[in-house]
This record gives structure tokens, C-alpha cells and sequence, in this order.
């Protein structure tokens, strides 16, 4: 089948591109940018440089979904965009709703650090990363800019951004509701309605709910709790002069989601325990997903945000552009612990704060037998394989008893951000911006383990010896940010064939950081609750990170119908604190015990790149075929990069510098438009990334940066054939194919793991290296995604069926190798989803 499908690709000759060109807006859907003097009604107009013009003029590589795409494609949040832009891959909600990382050109945003992909909406910069996948409102249009953008965009554009358009009040009342429903009772609505207020006051309204009970079952629990999740939000939106010298866009939103978390299982990768079960050297991407745990993973998140924009025009060529945004994400998540295999929890509180044997032996006697993944087991007695060979258990992550405790985790986030921007509109060659932004960010996060007596959930970051969930460890820390920038830009084309640009943004990251951990005692070991204690006194951190961002590109339109351009920039992300004492923990637990060669600092640096691209676009035969030819090279300094570790101590979540990963690749795009209702389309994008220096851990030289894709492809279709006057028949095609991925700087090694450190003095009495872990088959296999969409429509109503992961493509969505255990935690991809669609339009 997959050859089959290779082939079938291959024998596409439209490789390469990732939108179809824009069609005429109906009257009730006026277009989502600005009009632009001499614009064909089939170009495309964006804002890529902070400015309306072609996408045909813009020197870079810029993937588009106009309204029309994304009303095709069903196209919402950031996971669906990513899946029809060439060279972009997405880890979205494998963790929890808020967890997303964006992969843009092997640059990638890491796990608890700041994103990498700016999200603009509307003007505006969102500074949270929980709302990188969030709906944002009723689209008009989404640009996916790739390279390092901070000089224009702003924080946090270092491989690129995500800039997004909503609708804007129309001048007479519409509206529209479009509902579905598909398998796994997935149901999903989303509506808005717009219009007049008063005189040059207008207002959207939107709203969007869906609700899933997920792809997979929890055997042990008997329910489908495992990736189940209802979410819905509410947008809305007052415009103020409308259209006049003076306009002010108030804009509010509320989202809230609740569901599952954590829908891993585990996998290992121990090559000498093999021989006694294979299972012990497991393919992640051979993995039978089974989930059993006997805690109920939820996850809560709301966020509401306000904003209010500012434009003013000054005199006639000088404008104002003024906005500022409060932003407010509470989230947090509960769920089975991965502890169980080293005997963290084999005494669990009873009531009286006094350790017990009893919850942990008693369900584990209980559940001597059960059916877990292989090669785990459960034995008469919770003590370890290693040291109980006859009658011990085996335990992954997640298990059905409570040896395994109950994790807790939470997050908090309130911030505010304002910018000011002048920007001349000149009729001449030359034009500018200059402006200033503000942030201040006040974040809590926290990890908590805590014992489980069979007595329930307390959802709290910390539990006292005598409750319910006597909490053993607590990673917990308030983190205080505050952003001034200044920006700067200046476009200038002395001819019409040749146009350059500079841009300029200075920032400085005032950060600092105090541990909110109490000082208590971890009732099971009776050491501090924070085995960072153990080293010395936790104190508050301040450090301050700076950087210019400079952003240089040149165009050369010798025709109008040919742009040769090149661009330059250097991207920006700003350093940070991991939880107090995670150095020490590592270094203890890992490298003293068994020479692991891995240094953890308890502060994270900058992460900064270098970035060029050159390319060439152009149309042909009157703009019935386009195309979009481009090269890049980055080099990338102290890539962040996401760790975590687990032990005895319990689990562990850092940030990790790659000191140089040096990136190279590219990517064709090509749209060709056979008839006035039939596009076809495709695009290919290969990156090649090499790891050239990593003092976190430096026997990773030479390999790939993580979450980098070595290659994407994407083909497809879109028809909109006249039935008559007013009937259409519509139908889309998305074909996409990601390419191998490692999800570490670990790659194709062998590593020492705890049980190297604990074999030789095990019942097992074994020469360590038998407990080395091999990362050979830690790697996500290329995989390919089919989406189907095919219905009639006439200017009033709509109905689709649609079938997502049509060829129902098992794949893996992420695995997270926690090399010192000797194993990946893997997350399944979304399986098949077919359905029907209505939409109706007033």
C-alpha cells in the first residue's frame, strides 16, 4: 500500500504548492485585506511585510489560505494550516490542549519554552503559547511567513509566523452556521453573525464548539477517556469608524476546553533484554497502543483575552497604529504518574501521614495477571523484575495500579502588551515604521507527584502527609517577564523592477524567577519535597537577554510576471529558568550514578539563528500556472531543546541548549489552474540539519535537529464545477506526506541506562552494560495523510462529506525519548474521521 501510494504521487506532475489561487469575494464577504492599486481579481493580496500588496511581489517564500481554502479544506486552527503549508510539521495536544510545538524549517518551538512561530491576529501579537491552536475567531485569510520575522512581527518569530485575518463588521446584517457530525460522536459548530450598529459602528459575533469522544478506550476504566475533549469558544467584535480617519477595533474572546491528557503509552528500547522478550526493543512505530491506567487523565483550560486597535491617520501620509491586549490562561492536568518501576510509591500514606505498604501491594496482588502491554507485567509483588525475578512486576508508565502515584500539573498565565506604530504611506519610492512594544508576563507553573491510596484526586500542587495524595515532589516556580523592544523599517524601489528592505527590532527580556516550593518533607523517602533542596537553598534568579534583529531582503522583477528575491534575518527567543535544582537532580541521579554525559543547567540561554533564503516565483501562460522556487541555510545557536528525565526522584521537565545546529534545504511550490473551476497543486520541501556542537550532550554531533521532517510533500485538487446557474459541485483533495523525524538530539546510539546502574547489584546480579538502551527504532517513519471533501453548494447553502485520514494512516504523533530510562513515551496520531457538513449563509 505505501508503495502504492509513492507511486501514485510521483506519477502527479502539479508537484509542489500549498494554496489555490483566491477567487472574487461574494458581497457578504468583503475581502480580508486592503485593496491594492493594479491587483488582478485572481492575485492574492497579503501583509506579509506589515503592508498590502501581491503575494506575486513579496521576496520570500509565503504559503496563503485565502477564505475560500479554508472554507474548502475545513481548515480552523493551527494544526490544520500547518498540515497544507510545505516545510512546517505540528506536535499539537499530545500533553495537553495548551502544549504546542511549531516545526518551521528545523526550527522548533521547544516544550516549556517559548514558541518559536509568532501568532498574529488581526494586527495583534498573542503572547501565550495555549493559544497557538486555538480557533481564533471566523477566518478570512491565514499567512504562513516562514524564516525569522521578529523584525517585523515581533517576540517570538524566530522561524516564522502565523498571521491571520477574521472577519471585519460588514455593511449589512449576515451571517452564517455550519455544523457537523462524524464518527467517534464527534460533532462540531461554528457560526457568526455581523452587521451595523449605528453609523460607521459595526460588530461580529462568532462562536465555535466540538465535542469528541476520541479514537481510543481506556480497557481498565471501560470508557473512552483517553483523547475525549469538548471545547468552545466565543469571539467577538465592535469596530469603530469603520473605514474612516479614525478607527478603533475592540476585540474580546473566550475559550474553554476540557478533556483528556497524557495519551501516551511507553516503549523500550533495551536490546539485550530482547532475547528474554522482544518487547523490550520495541519500534515505536510497531507499537499496539493499550491504555489502562486507573486514573482518569483530565485537562482544564480557559483563556480569555481583550484587546482594543488603534488606527489613525495622522496627515495624508503618515499613520498611527495603536493596540494593546490583556491576556489571561488558566490550565491544568491530572493524570497517572510513571513511577511505578522504581519503587517510589511501594509505600503509599495511609490517613495518618504514616508510609503503608497496603494500597500498593493490595492492588497489585489484586491485579496479578492483568493483561499490560509487553514486555510489562504485573507480578504478585510490586518490587521490581530486576529484584524480584520469581514474583515482581514490570511496569511502564500509566499502570492499572496505584504503585505508579498520580501526577499534577498546572499552569497560569496573565499578561499585558501594548505596541505603537508610525507608518508613512507615501506615494514615492520611499516608505517607513518605526515603533515601540511592552510586555510584562506574570507566569506560575507547576509538577507535582503524589501517592495514591485508592481515595481519589486533590487536585492541589501540594497535599499534606495526612490527606488523600500525600505529595512526594514539587517542582514549582513564579516567573516574572518584562519585554521592551523598539522597531524599525524602511522600504524603498527606486524602480519598478528592483525593491529592497530593512528592518530593525532591539529587545530586551527582563526575567526573573523564585521557587513557590514549601518547606516540607516527601513522606516516602523523608527527604525535601524538592530534591533540589537537598543541594542548597533555593533563591530567587533575575537575568536580563538581549539581542538585535536585523531583516534584509532585495527583489528584482525584470517582468512582472517574475520576481527574483533574497532575504536575510536573524531570529530571536528569548532564555529562561527550568525548575530550582533540575541540575542537581540530573547530575546526582544520572551522571554520577551512571556516567550518563549530560549537563542540565537550572538557567537556559538565548536561542538566536542566522537565516537566508533566495527564490524565485513567478506565473505563466496568463497566470494559469504559478510557482514559487526557494533555497535556505540557517544556522541555529543554542537551540532549546526539551528534556525530560524519570527516576527514582520521580519525573523531571527541562530545557536544554544545543549550542549549533546548521540547517539547509528546499522547496518548490506550483498551482496550475486547468479550467476556470478546476486547480491542481503540490509542493515538496527537504531539509537537511546537522547537530555541529552540543555541550548539553556531545555525543549527539552529526546528527539531526529534532522535530525536523527530512522532508513534506503536499498534493491535491480543488473543483467548483457549475451545475447551473446556481447550483456548484465542489470536491478537495489533500494528500500529505511528512518525512522521517527524530524527536531527540539522541539518535541512531547506545546509552547507559538506570538499569545499567542497577543490574550489577540486582537479584539478576548482570554486567551493566546489558541494561543499555539502543535509539535506533526512537524515530517516526515517513507517513502519509489523505483528506477527502466533496459536496454541493449554491451562494446560500452547503453540504459536504468528508473523510479525514481517509486511507486511515496509523501513525504516531510524537514520541519523547527519555534516554536515561531506556525509552520513548508515544502518542497516536488521529485515525480515521468521516462525516457529514451543512453550512447556510443569510
Amino acid at each position: 500500500m505505501r508503495s502504492s501510494r509513492w507511486l501514485v504521487s510521483a506519477s502527479v506532475v502539479s508537484v509542489l504548492a500549498s494554496t489555490v489561487p483566491t477567487l472574487a469575494q461574494t458581497a457578504e464577504e468583503p475581502a480580508a485585506v486592503p485593496e491594492v492599486a493594479a491587483a488582478s481579481p485572481d492575485d492574492i493580496i497579503v501583509t506579509a511585510r506589515r503592508q498590502s500588496e501581491r503575494l506575486q511581489d513579496v521576496p520570500a517564500s509565503v504559503s496563503v489560505l485565502t477564505a475560500e481554502a479554508l472554507e474548502r479544506t475545513g481548515a480552523n486552527k493551527a494544526e490544520d494550516f500547518v498540515g497544507l503549508t510545505p516545510g512546517v510539521t505540528i506536535v499539537t495536544g499530545t500533553a495537553e490542549a495548551g502544549d504546542t510545538q511549531v516545526n518551521i524549517r528545523g526550527i522548533n518551538g521547544a516544550r516549556d519554552a517559548e514558541s518559536s512561530v509568532a501568532l498574529v491576529v488581526d494586527g495583534i501579537l498573542k503572547t501565550n503559547t495555549a493559544q497557538l491552536n486555538q480557533t481564533q475567531g471566523t477566518l478570512r485569510q491565514v499567512e504562513i511567513l516562514k524564516g525569522p520575522q521578529g523584525a517585523l512581527y515581533g517576540r517570538n518569530a524566530a522561524a516564522g509566523a502565523i498571521v491571520i485575518q477574521t472577519l471585519e463588521p460588514t455593511e449589512y446584517f449576515t451571517g452564517m452556521a455550519r455544523a457537523s457530525y462524524a464518527n467517534e460522536d464527534t460533532f462540531e459548530g461554528t457560526a457568526y453573525v455581523s452587521g451595523p450598529v449605528a453609523e460607521n459602528i459595526g460588530f461580529v459575533l462568532s462562536g465555535f464548539y466540538r465535542t469528541t469522544d476520541g479514537f481510543f478506550r481506556n480497557d481498565f476504566l471501560d470508557a473512552k477517556v483517553v483523547d475525549d475533549q469538548e471545547t468552545w469558544s466565543v469571539d467577538g467584535r465592535v469596530m469603530f469608524g469603520q473605514g474612516t480617519a479614525t478607527q478603533v477595533d475592540v476585540k474580546a474572546r473566550y475559550a474553554d476546553f476540557s478533556g483528556a491528557s497524557l495519551p501516551f503509552n511507553a516503549a523500550f528500547h533495551l536490546p539485550n533484554f530482547a532475547a528474554v522478550n522482544p518487547a523490550f526493543y520495541e519500534d515505536v512505530n510497531e507499537h499496539p497502543f493499550n491504555f489502562y491506567n486507573n486514573i482518569r487523565a483530565t485537562n482544564d483550560q480557559t483563556s480569555f483575552d481583550m484587546s482594543v486597535k488603534l488606527d489613525q491617520e495622522l496627515t495624508s501620509n503618515v499613520s498611527l497604529v495603536a493596540w494593546a491586549l490583556y491576556s489571561d490562561v488558566d490550565q491544568d492536568l491530572v493524570a497517572d504518574g510513571t513511577s511505578a518501576d522504581f519503587a517510589r510509591y511501594i509505600g503509599a500514606a495511609d490517613p495518618a501521614g504514616q508510609p503503608t505498604v497496603n494500597a500498593c501491594f493490595a492492588s497489585t496482588a489484586e491485579l496479578t495477571g492483568y493483561p499490560v502491554n509487553p514486555p510489562g507485567a504485573i507480578g504478585q509483588i510490586p518490587v521490581p523484575f530486576i529484584f524480584a525475578p520469581a514474583n515482581g512486576s514490570t511496569f511502564g508508565p500509566y499502570s492499572p495500579t496505584t504503585c505508579d502515584g498520580i501526577q499534577y500539573q498546572l499552569r497560569k498565565q496573565t499578561d499585558f502588551s501594548a505596541e505603537i506604530r508610525l507608518i508613512s504611506d507615501n506615494a514615492g519610492p520611499l516608505n517607513w515604521q518605526l515603533g515601540g512594544y511592552y510586555l510584562n508576563i506574570d507566569r506560575e507553573t507547576g509538577v507535582s507527584l503524589s501517592g495514591d491510596t485508592g481515595n481519589g484526586v486533590i487536585k492541589n500542587l501540594y497535599n499534606p502527609p495526612e490527606s488523600a495524595n500525600p505529595t512526594s515532589l514539587l517542582l514549582s516556580d513564579k516567573f516574572r517577564t518584562n519585554v521592551y523592544a523598539m522597531f524599525g523599517a524602511l522600504d524603498y524601489q527606486p524602480t519598478q523592477q528592483l525593491s529592497a528592505s530593512f528592518a530593525l527590532r532591539y529587545d530586551i527580556e527582563d526575567r526573573r524567577a523564585s521557587s513557590l516550593v514549601p518547606d516540607a518533607i516527601d513522606p516516602f523517602t523523608g527527604g525535601p519535597i524538592n530534591p533540589g533542596q537537598a543541594f542548597g537553598e533555593l533563591t530567587p534568579q533575575h537575568e536580563v537577554f538581549e539581542q538585535i534583529q536585523p531583516k534584509l531582503s532585495l527583489s528584482f522583477e525584470p517582468v512582472p510576471d517574475l520576481n527574483i528575491y533574497g532575504n536575510w534575518g536573524i531570529g530571536f527567543k528569548s532564555g529562561g529558568f527550568n525548575n530550582q535544582g533540575s541540575s542537581a537532580i540530573v547530575d546526582t541521579n544520572f551522571n554520577q550514578f551512571i556516567d550518563a554525559g549530560v549537563t542540565i543547567t537550572d538557567q537556559y540561554d538565548k536561542e538566536w539563528s542566522s537565516a537566508f533564503e533566495a527564490g524565485v516565483k513567478g506565473s505563466l501562460f496568463n497566470d494559469r500556472i504559478t510557482y514559487d522556487l526557494a533555497g535556505y541555510y540557517t544556522q541555529i545557536h543554542d537551540m532549546q531543546f526539551f528534556e525530560f528525565f524519570v527516576g527514582s526522584f520521580g519525573l523531571l521537565r527541562v530545557v536544554s541548549n544545543i549550542d549549533k545546529v546548521n540547517v539547509k534545504g528546499a522547496e518548490i511550490n506550483l498551482t496550475g489552474k486547468l479550467t476556470d473551476w478546476w486547480n491542481v497543486f503540490g509542493s515538496f520541501n527537504v531539509t537537511d540539519s546537522e547537530i555541529r556542537e552540543n555541550s548539553s550532550r556531545p555525543y549527539t554531533v552529526g546528527n539531526k535537529s529534532p522535530y525536523t521532517a527530512d522532508y513534506t510533500i503536499n498534493l491535491g485538487t480543488d473543483l467548483s464545477v457549475p451545475i447551473n446557474d446556481a447550483v456548484r459541485l465542489i470536491g478537495r483533495v489533500d494528500y500529505r506526506i511528512t518525512g522521517p523525524t527524530w524527536f531527540h538530539s539522541v539518535q541512531d546510539q547506545e546509552r547507559p541506562t538506570l538499569f545499567t546502574g542497577l543490574l550489577p547489584g540486582s537479584a539478576l546480579a548482570l554486567p551493566g552494560f546489558i541494561g543499555n538502551a539502543r535509539y535506533d527504532v526512537a524515530r517516526r517513519d515517513s507517513f502519509d495523510v489523505l483528506n477527502l471533501r466533496a459536496g454541493i453548494e449554491t451562494d446560500r447553502f452547503q453540504i459536504t462529506v468528508f473523510a479525514d485520514n481517509a486511507l486511515n494512516e496509523k501513525y504516531i504523533a510524537e514520541a519523547i525519548p527519555a534516554i536515561e530510562f531506556g525509552g520513548s513515551f508515544i502518542t497516536p496520531g488521529a485515525r480515521r474521521l468521516v462525516g457529514v457538513e451543512a453550512g447556510v449563509k443569510f
